[in-house]
């Protein structure tokens, strides 16, 4: 892949990853209830979904998904009761005091965090469309497609990994003092909620 056309793909994606999208609201969730480093197992789950929706493109399997109307809206609307199931559970979460608030984000397993992050980014079909579009801008059919491949694939992981673990994870440490008390915990939350069934309506219905 030449220079000119690596920078950008990399400004494209550093756009892209700077929207704010379920993947972030995911992050900074985890960064307030699991802390700033711990939260860095969520992103890498949303990373092999991005992975994964990459090598479908490639594969050319992705054009078999946004042609087919039945296999897009069945992923659509999983991903979309996913995020509405996420929101539910922070709305109907119950604020605990600073110690147990602290117990309660070291008993939260990596596994379990990088899997919800897995999901959020999986169950996301418009993802798909989105890369069948974009992919083909920093592909050329007279070169070697694996190393272009791995080059867009590499560029566009660590892109995200370091927008969402240094921008949002990061920003959401300015909002740890909430969790110190019951009434501050209980608004973000409440905020944080909203986002998530906000993003899977979204999801629905755009």
């Amino acid at each position: 892949m030449q220079l000119s056309l690596w920078l950008a793909l990399l400004a494209a994606c550093l756009l892209i990853s700077f929207t704010p999208g379920a993947g972030a609201i995911n992050t900074m969730s985890n960064s307030l209830s699991s802390g700033f480093r711990r939260s860095l197992w969520g992103i890498l789950g949303q990373q092999i979904a991005l992975l994964i929706q990459i090598a479908i493109v490639a594969a050319g399997v992705g054009l078999l998904v946004s042609s087919s109307p039945i296999a897009f809206h069945v992923i659509r609307y999983a991903g979309a009761a996913y995020l509405v199931y996420l929101g539910i559970r922070k709305l109907l979460a119950k604020p605990a005091d600073a110690a147990e608030e602290k117990d309660k984000a070291s008993q939260e397993s990596a596994f379990s965090m990088l899997r919800r992050g897995f999901w959020v980014n999986l169950l996301n079909p418009k993802a798909i469309v989105f890369f069948l579009a974009f992919v083909p801008q920093f592909i050329r059919p007279d070169q070697p497609l694996l190393p272009q491949y791995l080059v867009l694939a590499a560029t566009v992981v660590l892109v995200d990994v370091v927008v969402m673990w240094l921008f949002f994870a990061a920003a959401a440490r300015s909002l740890r003092r909430f969790t110190e008390s019951q009434r501050g915990e209980k608004t973000l939350n409440r905020t944080f909620g909203g986002l998530f069934v906000g993003a899977g309506v979204l999801l629905a219905v755009v």
